[in-house]
């Protein structure tokens, strides 16, 4: 059950950009879900204003409820040890919540897929059409931030749909379609490319985004947390190579965000606290790297990630009792998670977006600064150079827990100590899971009092660790194969 209309896709039929949506039985297509401002497929883009507008569009399509907007960074710590569905719920997640979900039941999963190639289209388009226009700073800025969200979002149905890449970079990962339909023509039926070949497509595009922005603002574009910026572009990349495990490439991208990009950490309380309470993009530089706009005009309302942990919107999920108890008593980052009721019974009530009732919603964060810091510490760590990893671990834990007098740990300890501080940082932002996953670890999900029922242990055989291949996707295009298990 969902908040909002629950769209039934009869097909997924995997085309163009990788969905062209049909639906034979219910009253709206796929396609005809999408936002105002975005560019429909036939349009031509001409001009650079023309492309800003695609770009707009392409990002409306990533902040939808089933992508970035709630799905993706709900189900990053649901499926691992940060998060519960309350015995008092709306009915939202308790599939995933208890890892019940197939192919042809699972809402999340195929809201996923669906919805994440349909952001690839709007990218598809921008980078076609936008590399007729020439080179111009605007253009350059734009075409730029379409190759990056593409990366992007690839990068998230790899790890979602396919076999981590540290485990099994052979193992199938997902169709790449890296063209508009318009060119290529709607009967395409791509098979799953392996995982390795989608990170390297990833990867690549990363440094056409990189390559192509210009440092500073564009006439179209300023450059603020609404809009993925050159060392944005970079910081995913830094992502993307920790993912792949490949530590000294994660370590030079992460740095060359750290020593050029010009971001950086509160340094107090009220800096820490306002940060959060801002439901505004920034221009500073302040903790945010990229975020997905949820303005009083253009927001989810009642589906947006904020209303799902609010206590005044639908309130189904709470922080668990082990996270909350990893935080000492000084640590700011304690603060956003109340110690309050549920139901009238205790629960800790996630108030990371604390903007839910206000007409101007909480932003929706995709990738921050203090996640780049922890990429460097860990890879760091990883490549043996623990001088340097305890540095920039040190750097965040200290500002975060003024009390806190450092890491002095080393080997696996060390490893462990830096997991824990990403647990810490980015709780509720969605990455939880893929630590777990990308390392290969099991998933130990502890009992929670007020819990609806659930799977509390998650060993690394499990095949419901990667989401089923939506069955719609399957039955429009038999040449994508399911996952094992489904």
């Amino acid at each position: 059950m969902r908040g909002f209309k629950k769209m039934k896709l009869d097909k997924i039929i995997y085309t163009l950009l990788a969905c062209a949506v049909t639906a034979t039985s219910c009253k709206k297509s796929f396609l005809d879900e999408q936002p105002s401002t975005a560019v429909t497929v036939t349009q031509s883009i001409q001009t650079p204003n023309d492309l800003a507008d695609a770009v707009n569009g392409m990002y409306n399509t990533m902040k939808n409820t089933m992508l970035f907007g709630r799905d993706i960074p709900v189900l990053g710590d649901l499926l691992a040890d940060n998060t519960y569905v309350n015995q008092s719920n709306s009915g939202r997640y308790l599939n995933d919540n208890n890892y019940t979900y197939a192919a042809s039941t699972s809402a999340e999963a195929s809201d996923i897929f669906s919805q994440g190639y349909y952001s690839i289209l709007q990218a598809n388009r921008v980078i076609y059409e936008g590399r007729k226009l020439g080179t111009s700073p605007d253009v350059s800025q734009l075409v730029g931030e379409a190759y990056a969200a593409r990366a992007l979002i690839y990068l998230e149905l790899v790890n979602w749909f396919g076999t981590p890449y540290t485990v099994n970079p052979s193992a199938p990962g997902v169709p790449l379609v890296t063209v508009p339909s318009y060119v290529t023509g709607f009967s395409a039926k791509p098979t799953r490319a392996t995982v390795s070949a989608v990170y390297t497509k990833i990867i690549s595009d990363l440094d056409s985004a990189y390559a192509l922005m210009p440092t500073g603002s564009t006439p179209l574009h300023a450059i603020n947390s609404d809009y993925i910026a050159k060392y944005a572009a970079k910081a995913i990349e830094a992502r993307a190579y920790l993912y792949e495990g490949d530590y000294a490439n994660a370590r030079d991208a992460a740095l060359l965000v750290v020593q050029n990009g010009s971001y950086s950490l509160a340094t107090t309380q009220s800096a820490f606290t306002g940060f959060w309470t801002s439901p505004t993009a920034t221009t500073t530089k302040l903790e945010k790297i990229f975020e997905l706009n949820q303005n009083a005009s253009n927001n989810l309302g009642n589906t947006g990630l904020d209303a799902i942990f609010s206590q005044a919107g639908y309130g189904d999920i709470q922080a668990t009792t082990d996270l909350y108890n990893a935080y000492t008593t000084t640590d700011f980052r304690r603060t956003l998670i109340i110690d309050g009721k549920r139901a009238g019974a205790q629960a800790y009530i996630i108030n990371k977006f604390p903007n839910y009732s206000n007409t101007d919603k909480d932003e929706t964060p995709v990738i921050r600064y203090a996640e780049v810091i922890l990429t460097l510490a860990e890879s760091y760590a990883r490549l043996g150079d623990e001088a340097n990893a305890k540095i920039y671990l040190n750097q965040l834990a200290k500002l975060r827990d003024p009390s806190f007098a450092g890491y002095t740990s080393t080997g696996d300890q060390l490893k462990t100590d830096i997991l824990n501080e990403r647990r810490k940082e980015l709780a509720f932002e969605g990455l939880r899971f893929f630590d777990f996953t990308r390392l290969n670890l099991p998933i130990v999900r502890p009992a929670q009092t007020q819990g609806y029922a659930s799977y509390p242990l998650v060993p690394i055989t499990d095949y419901r660790r990667i989401l089923p291949i939506p069955q719609s996707e399957r039955d429009a295009n038999p040449n994508v194969t399911q996952n094992p298990g489904y």
